[in-house]
């Protein structure tokens, strides 16, 4: 078919089209080509689709209908973000057909042409998510077979390929060589010129000029007669001058010419995500963090809406696949540093819990984020254990049959740091990115003490653990506080994270790993986060049967209910003895905060939001940096909860507050820094 394929512009029908095709309304034409004709339709709810029927020479060969039933079954169960996945087929009609979805936007063959080539942590992004889309077509048996720039549509939410796993025709654009293949000049591997081969290698071949292309806006191979062309891929060198250095290694071993030395497309998306991820981490963009792998292409994709006027009627809109984004505003990296997590409307996704915990509330809606763990000194339980401490028998409790199934496999080691691997899956992936997310803003407020690089993160699946290997940027004795700091905030990352959006994961322990210039690496950390104590954050602990829960979190609704005065006496009382002290000891730790005047009522304030049954503790002082406000936190959260339990000591069950939060006005809202359940009063924080 034409490169106009399922995103392009309606055109009129012609005489002799369908008025329907299977449940679809036929509207016009988006293109045709030697293999048929692709319609424009429209489904009963309004959704828009590409409707492909295949040319009736087609059908004529007594194969294809076989092998197009086949290859449309095993399309079907094709699925990701980066897919125009398959909605019907009928292989058994007259004129067989398939339906995708319609997805609007140029082609990369169209982009390059009008706009250029594709530049900066863009191009990352489209390298990560083709390679991914190609992953998910291989692992169920499907082979591409036609991976061009007329096939990837550029979307507002990212690359998107087309035409997986059908089988192609001879047709005016394709080259043909007696005996070898069919395919487009410029995108067939050299197995495919000599044997007519067509594996997921040749996938891979086409990915790495597909790339190569997006990079430089001309293919690899460069131009001219299909021989000529020929000639080059199976015995020339590929021009990659202008691809960056970083990527253009991935390239140039995809376009190797031997199948057996390129990298399956897997492999490659996990080297893309991680350079991408290595860009954005260094670059400490202010406006975004991730915890997926999906969120890091969203943040950086910059491709405006496109819709088509000619479309008779608009698509109904679904919900993306990316909803739920989780991003954060600017002042959380200028305020306290941490692990995202998305607080949407009525339904938190998922996040940290408990004293180590912050949220930004700007009024379009919620965003949780950690900051740094407080200093052993001062918060002890959280602090985990180092490489070789007694921690004495513990039960290992896990929600995964894996983690259920583990056995004790010695303590870890260098040898076993070196047999680890680099994420694999989209759990795993997850689970780097938020420990690389939460360490690059840990490290940077601990002043670089600490380096860790973008394949620092790996995971070793047999014994559970995931290792982070890090280096020393000043004196030993300096950087003690701040490896304790990193061990801290790994914990309870990684409890958050497997715990809470991959409990199927079999990872229960982690491992640091220090590389030294000039030294053998040292394991210098050892912990289970589910089992130890010292892994678990105040919440996990505090929790008493009737507590929050480990869905509740502090939303800027529940703030918003606090700031509303409150007529009940009891609730005054408790928020005037609360407030008085808070706001005595503020001033105490002056000092410590760096606070120039002495603070009231006017900047501290206490109030009640009754549906969740929380205390809301905030200041609208905001001039702290990351540790003051820490450090504030912990001593409010600590205060917050001594007056509940005291409260709830003397009125009982009267008494309906149990949980606390505590929360800093910045420049775009509030951060949520701390909360929290009420257990007993020794059991709050100091």
């Amino acid at each position: 078919m034409s490169e106009s394929g399922s995103s392009g512009r309606v055109q009129p029908a012609h005489a002799g089209d369908p008025s329907r095709i299977g449940p679809y309304r036929i509207v016009g034409r988006l293109g045709a080509g030697g293999m048929g004709t692709v319609h424009a339709g429209v489904a009963s709810d309004g959704t828009r689709v590409a409707v492909k029927v295949i040319h009736p020479a087609q059908v004529q060969d007594p194969h294809f209908r076989a092998r197009f039933r086949r290859e449309v079954e095993m399309s079907s169960r094709v699925t990701g973000p980066y897919l125009v996945p398959l909605l019907a087929a009928d292989a058994d009609a007259a004129n067989p057909w398939l339906a995708t979805e319609y997805v609007a936007g140029p082609t990369l063959n169209q982009q390059v042409f009008a706009q250029g080539r594709v530049t900066g942590p863009s191009l990352y992004a489209f390298a990560a998510a083709t390679a991914q889309a190609l992953a998910a077509v291989h692992a169920v048996g499907v082979v591409h077979r036609d991976v061009k720039p007329q096939n990837v549509i550029l979307t507002p939410s990212g690359p998107r390929v087309l035409d997986f796993g059908i089988a192609h025709a001879d047709d005016d654009t394709r080259a043909t060589r007696p005996g070898a293949t069919t395919g487009t000049p410029g995108w067939i591997s050299p197995e495919q010129y000599r044997t007519g081969a067509a594996g997921p290698e040749g996938d891979v071949f086409a990915w790495g000029a597909l790339v190569a292309y997006a990079a430089t806006g001309r293919s690899p191979f460069g131009t001219g007669g299909p021989d000529a062309i020929a000639f080059r891929v199976t015995s020339g060198e590929p021009d990659l001058d202008g691809v960056p250095m970083p990527l253009r290694e991935i390239v140039r071993r995809a376009l190797a010419k031997e199948p057996g030395e390129r990298p399956s497309a897997a492999d490659a998306a996990e080297e893309c995500f991680e350079l991408l991820a290595a860009q954005l981490i260094q670059a400490m963009r202010a406006d975004t963090l991730f915890t997926r792998a999906e969120d890091m292409i969203t943040a950086v994709w910059d491709m405006p809406p496109v819709d088509d006027p000619t479309w008779p009627r608009p698509a109904r809109r679904g919900r993306r696949p990316w909803a739920g984004v989780l991003v954060v505003a600017a002042a959380v990296i200028g305020g306290l540093a941490g692990g995202v997590v998305a607080l949407m409307p009525g339904k938190p996704e998922g996040g940290r819990h408990g004293t180590s915990n912050s949220s930004s509330v700007p009024s379009s809606g919620a965003v949780a984020s950690s900051p740094a763990p407080s200093p052993p000194a001062s918060s002890p339980a959280a602090v985990p254990r180092p490489s070789g401490a007694s921690t004495g028998a513990s039960t290992k409790v896990s929600t995964s049959e894996e983690r259920e199934q583990a056995t004790d496999n010695g303590p870890a080691s260098v040898e076993n740091w070196a047999e680890a691997r680099s994420a694999r899956g989209g759990g795993e992936h997850d689970v780097a990115l938020a420990v690389l997310r939460d360490q690059a803003v840990l490290v940077r407020g601990l002043g670089d003490a600490i380096d860790l690089t973008p394949r620092a993160v790996r995971f070793h699946a047999p014994r559970g653990e995931v290792y982070l290997s890090y280096g020393l940027t000043a004196d030993e004795p300096g950087t003690m506080y701040a490896e304790t700091e990193v061990a801290g905030l790994m914990c309870r990352t990684l409890r958050d994270v497997v715990l809470r959006l991959h409990p199927d994961l079999p990872y229960r322990s982690f491992v640091m790993v220090k590389e030294t210039a000039g030294h053998d690496p040292l394991v210098t950390w050892d912990d289970d986060f589910l089992a130890d104590a010292r892994c678990t954050s105040a919440d996990d602990g505090n929790l008493s049967p009737a507590g929050a829960g480990p869905g509740w979190e502090p939303d800027e609704r529940g703030l918003g209910q606090a700031m509303v005065p409150s007529t009940d006496r009891a609730e005054i009382d408790v928020a005037d003895r609360a407030t008085r002290k808070i706001i005595e000891r503020t001033n105490a730790m002056r000092t410590t905060l760096g606070t120039e005047r002495v603070l009231g009522n006017v900047e501290l304030k206490i109030g009640f939001d009754p549906g969740h049954s929380t205390m809301y503790v905030w200041s609208d002082y905001g001039t702290w940096n990351q540790r003051q406000a820490a450090a504030w936190a912990d001593m409010a959260a600590g205060e917050a909860c001594r007056a509940l339990a005291r409260r709830r000591d003397s009125a009982g069950d009267a008494w309906p507050y149990s949980r606390y939060a505590v929360a800093e006005r910045d420049g775009s809202g509030y951060l949520m820094i701390r909360w929290g359940t009420v257990g007993t009063p020794a059991d709050c924080p100091a």
